[in-house]
């Protein structure tokens, strides 16, 4: 017997029925073979772009860099050089290999860089120039291959830019800093351990100017996670090795500051 719940109760059923079948049907199109636009800018970071989350920062998360190498032929050293004035520093940049100097590779990542966020970095690395890599001096280090079109860029310090300009490299009232050296090998880490040696060994100019400003510098496992990972790294490779024994605390550093100002000499 058919009663009014019953009849309600079909009656939905079959409404349902009616809108599923009268619903779209799933699109056949096929996406094979589209690809997305290639880049025509490239940067080659060889010290802190190396470090995905300081590379994000300035561009935009998802910036997928390739592990590379830098060939001893473009003349240039990774080295101590780019001092910051305003800052009291010295970080990493490139200089001209001196004579005689034995010419090493450099390590570092490429990735790509829209056009809106190139000024991006050009105004992070304000003091650098930003330099064409010629396409026959730059190597990908693993199964990857780099781009064979567009322009690869790398930023050289403005300060050894000129013809006969001498680098500016650390002393006490610009030293090295253990937390900007960190932020470099965390990003060589992150493609591994035997990277993040060549890094060690193929940067120039190591110094025992060089304040350990981490956070928590005696115990600097509690906010920097790899710090005794670095540490071994930096005390067992040359050339970092012949002077990290020489890397001061925050009060040691300063203490040898105030005696160095207070003699008129020391810089």
């Amino acid at each position: 017997m058919l009663t009014r719940r019953s009849f309600i109760g079909r009656s939905l059923l079959a409404g349902a029925a009616t809108l599923l079948g009268a619903g779209p049907s799933l699109a056949q199109t096929s996406y094979w073979g589209r690809r997305q636009e290639t880049p025509s800018d490239f940067i080659f970071g060889y010290g802190s772009l190396i470090n995905t989350p300081s590379r994000e920062g300035t561009g935009r998360p998802g910036l997928h860099a390739l592990p590379a190498r830098l060939s001893p032929d473009f003349g240039q050293v990774r080295s101590w050089c780019a001092r910051s004035n305003r800052l009291g520093w010295t970080a990493l940049g490139l200089r001209p290999r001196r004579p005689g100097e034995a010419g090493w590779s450099i390590n570092g990542v490429v990735f790509p860089v829209e056009p809106n966020l190139l000024p991006r970095f050009d105004r992070r690395e304000s003091g650098y120039d930003r330099v064409a890599v010629p396409r026959e001096l730059i190597e990908g280090v693993t199964w990857e291959a780099l781009p064979q079109a567009g322009t690869i860029w790398v930023y050289v310090p403005k300060s050894v830019a000129g013809p006969g300009a001498e680098p500016l490299l650390p002393d006490l009232d610009h030293p090295i800093l253990q937390s900007y050296l960190d932020l470099c090998l965390e990003g060589a880490l992150e493609i591994g351990p035997d990277f993040a040696r060549e890094f060690i060994a193929t940067t120039a100019d190591w110094s025992g100017f060089w304040l350990n400003d981490r956070e928590i510098p005696r115990r600097p496992w509690v906010m920097t996670k790899q710090a005794g990972t670095m540490d071994e790294m930096l005390a067992g490779t040359p050339p970092a090795a012949a002077v990290f024994g020489e890397r001061m605390y925050p009060e040691v550093y300063a203490a040898r500051l105030m005696r160095a100002a207070a003699q008129g000499s020391g810089r």
